[in-house]
This record gives structure tokens, sequence and C-alpha cells, in this order.
């Protein structure tokens, strides 16, 4: 079929999909089959490419031990590729078992995005035990902060050294004074 229209024959091109045949002016060009389609039948699964999507990458996750298996090609492979990992000995099942919160009854499984290890005990929680409070922070109640054993707290020292400045300059040291301080007008 040819593209276009009458006053523009060469533009664009119709979607070799059997039962579409869509002009697109944007056409994609298959890299398995090299035909051509429209943005909806841009895919291999999309226009089911009879030829493996020679750059195409996907990641299965093994349900026995959690590990992410790469492969390439056809989908149908899957199977064989899990029953290879499964025999190859390299399939354990006690990789499965992720970290979870050790929060008492809090099942959440500590992720990449969701853990946070508590400032005050170290302990590693997940966000809805963020907070010394939520998780019963042992060092927090037991024992005093290593900054509160060196002489309190760094807000502490903040506002002690805050009340001896006495309304000092606050880094005003070395500028004129604010009576000789030019300013412009604007017309």
């Amino acid at each position: 079929m040819a593209g276009g229209t009458e006053a523009f024959p060469d533009l664009g091109k119709h979607c070799q999909f059997s039962g579409c045949h869509q002009l697109d002016f944007l056409p994609f060009k298959c890299q398995a089959c090299h035909k051509v389609f429209c943005v909806e039948h841009r895919s291999c699964k999309s226009h089911e490419c009879p030829e493996p999507e020679h750059n195409s990458r996907k990641v299965i996750i093994c349900e026995i031990c959690s590990t992410s298996i790469e492969i390439t090609g056809k989908e149908d492979q899957e199977k064989m590729i899990l029953e290879k990992h499964e025999k190859s000995g390299n399939c354990d099942p006690r990789k499965k078992k992720k970290p979870t919160c050790p929060v008492k009854r809090c099942k959440e499984t500590l992720t990449f995005s969701n853990r946070t290890i508590c400032k005050t005990c170290r302990l590693e929680v997940c966000l809805k035990h963020r907070f010394p409070a939520d998780h019963a922070c042992k060092q927090a109640s037991s024992s005093p902060t290593p900054a509160a054993a060196a002489g309190g707290s760094w807000n502490e020292k903040f506002l002690v050294a805050f009340g001896l400045r006495n309304g000092k300059d606050c880094g005003k040291s070395g500028r004129p004074s604010s009576s000789t301080t030019p300013f412009l007008k604007a017309y």
C-alpha cells in the first residue's frame, strides 16, 4: 500500500498489521521483522512478531529463591530457563527470606525505599516506626545520647550561645553602618 495523501503521496506509511492498515505519519519499524507499524502495534508483542526481539531483555524472578534472571527472546523460554536455574544448584530457598521490621507484631518487609536507621539506637526499622517513640528506642529511654553526655544536646548549646550574644551584630563586622549605606533610586 502506498502512503500519504493525493497531495503528498510519500508522506507517512500504512501499518502492516493485518486488520489495521492505519496511515501513520510517524511510523515505527520493528527491529526484528523489519515491518512498519503504527504506535498501537509497534511492540513485538502487540503485532505478534514471528521473530524474537533481538534487543529485548526481560527479567524473571525465581519463586523459590527470589533471584532475578535476565532473559532475551521469546516468552515461551521462561519455563525452560527457570527449570535450568533450579537444576543448576544456584537456586537456594534460604536466600528468599527478606529482612522485616524488628518491631513487635510488625511484618513490614524492609526494602530499599522502606527502611531507615534510627539515629539514637542504630536499629534498622520500617518507615512506620522511624521515630524513637514508635519502636521503643532502648538508648533514648535508658541512657543519655552522646551529645547530652558531652554537656547537653546541640539544640541546648545553640540556645546558650544565642543568649550570650546580647543583641550584638549578627555577622555585620567589617561592614559600614546602615547610615552610610548607599542606596539606589528607581525612576
